[in-house]
């Protein structure tokens, strides 16, 4: 298999990111500096990274945690403040995220080492419905919601689309506006309300496919239940190679 796809199954990001680290020459296979069109095949060769050897998982771990704002998603970044690894166990930072959340942005973000869960998860194809919650300090029209759900092109020519939009009006002028994206574009929703002159007080996750955030405490994080695994495995039943998690860690 290539090399990227052995990388993001072993849990190290997606096909698209792992490759940044096989162009930055960490990633070593048979004691040769790895490119991008390396294959590999996982019973014979030995694949490195950054010098610690790289094998696919044969139990799997799932982890959510309710992020909260000024944390940025990722595992490494001098410039930032703080980063969202600082809040999960010890024991599961090895784990990957699936989909970032913007600094600012808080709510649901899931943890796994189960490669092909994430990719499928993520992918465009697979409609895997994501719920938000927007707090705005101003009403959402009918037709605000009708456009959302229409599609809209931004300033620079982008287009977003979200599957549902709802606006619940609060008592102050503002309200909640929550909606279901199926993609994961970069600042979807914050410019989609840009456009419409929607300004966001505060954007939350609740939910991706059937794992919902529920009731656990901002800044906490807890493991993933064998009910909400096997609801995960349902929602992407019938994709490709999409290993179960017979054993939870």
């Amino acid at each position: 298999m290539r090399l990227n796809r052995f990388l993001a199954l072993a849990g190290h990001g997606s096909r698209r990111s792992v490759e940044a680290l096989i162009t930055q020459s960490r990633v070593e296979v048979n004691g040769q500096t790895a490119l991008l069109q390396t294959q590999v095949d996982p019973e014979k060769d030995r694949v490195e990274l950054d010098g610690r050897t790289v094998t696919l998982p044969t139990l799997f771990s799932y982890l959510m945690l309710n992020k909260p704002p000024g944390y940025t998603v990722t595992r490494n970044d001098p410039k930032a403040d703080r980063l969202v690894y600082e809040l999960v166990p010890p024991d599961c930072r090895h784990l990957a995220y699936v989909g970032r959340l913007d600094k600012e942005s808080e709510g649901l973000l899931i943890f796994t080492n189960n490669g092909l869960m994430t990719q499928h998860l993520l992918s465009p194809a697979n409609r895997v419905r994501k719920t938000y919650l927007i707090y705005t300090s101003t009403a959402v029209s009918k037709a605000s919601e009708l456009r959302l759900v229409k599609g809209i092109k931004v300033a620079d020519g982008s287009f977003f689309k979200a599957e549902e939009a709802m606006f619940t009006p609060g008592k102050s002028g503002g309200g909640i506006l929550k909606m279901v994206l199926t993609e994961g574009k970069k600042r979807e929703i914050r410019r989609m309300c840009e456009t419409l002159d929607i300004e966001i007080l505060r954007l939350k996750r609740v939910s991706i496919g059937p794992v919902e955030l529920g009731s656990l405490p901002v800044g906490d994080s807890r493991r993933l239940t064998d009910a909400e695994i096997k609801r995960l495995e349902k929602a992407v039943s019938g994709k490709k190679g999409v290993p179960k998690a017979d054993t939870i860690t």
